[in-house]
């Protein structure tokens, strides 16, 4: 028994790696192919027992999972304090506040980002749709917009992060 016991932990040090060294959401297929490890259901409770872990040190970091994925993050409040060391987002200041405000009142209409913040509302929606931040489905004359699992990731909101900023 021991010898089992030893493969798991073994099996989360060698997920833990991976999350830590890619440094995005990876699927449990991801970390199958990663890890070198066939068993879907192994994975997942290796995932499970490796989140308790993170949980039980009440440490600065966590694994979330974020739309079916997992990610190695700073855990709050340390990440609201740290963060700024982090670089800049990939997208616009003006973009950035679209999506702020996409993020606060979605789902949404364009039309109405357009009321709030004019024509310029355009030119950053298509950015923040090109960079996958946010989804765009045409409903009428309009467009109904939703973020994404890769603006929760990118921005660490998994289901942890949620909680903690309301």
């Amino acid at each position: 028994m021991p010898q089992q016991a030893e493969t798991g932990q073994e099996t989360k040090r060698l997920i833990e790696a991976a999350l830590f060294v890619t440094g995005k959401a990876m699927s449990t297929e991801e970390l199958a192919q990663a890890t070198g490890i066939a068993s879907l259901g192994y994975i997942s409770k290796a995932l499970r027992e490796l989140q308790a872990d993170y949980e039980a040190r009440k440490g600065a970091l966590s694994v979330v999972e974020i739309g079916g994925k997992y990610m190695l993050t700073v855990a709050e409040p340390y990440a609201s304090k740290v963060n700024g060391l982090a670089g800049q987002p990939d997208i616009t200041k003006g973009a950035l506040r679209i999506l702020a405000y996409v993020s606060r009142n979605e789902p949404i209409y364009q039309a109405d980002v357009v009321k709030a913040f004019g024509s310029s509302t355009y030119e950053y929606m298509k950015e923040l749709v090109d960079n996958d931040f946010v989804t765009a489905k045409r409903v009428g004359r309009t467009k109904k917009l939703q973020t994404t699992d890769k603006f929760k990731e990118y921005f660490s909101l998994g289901e942890a992060g949620k909680h903690e900023s309301q």
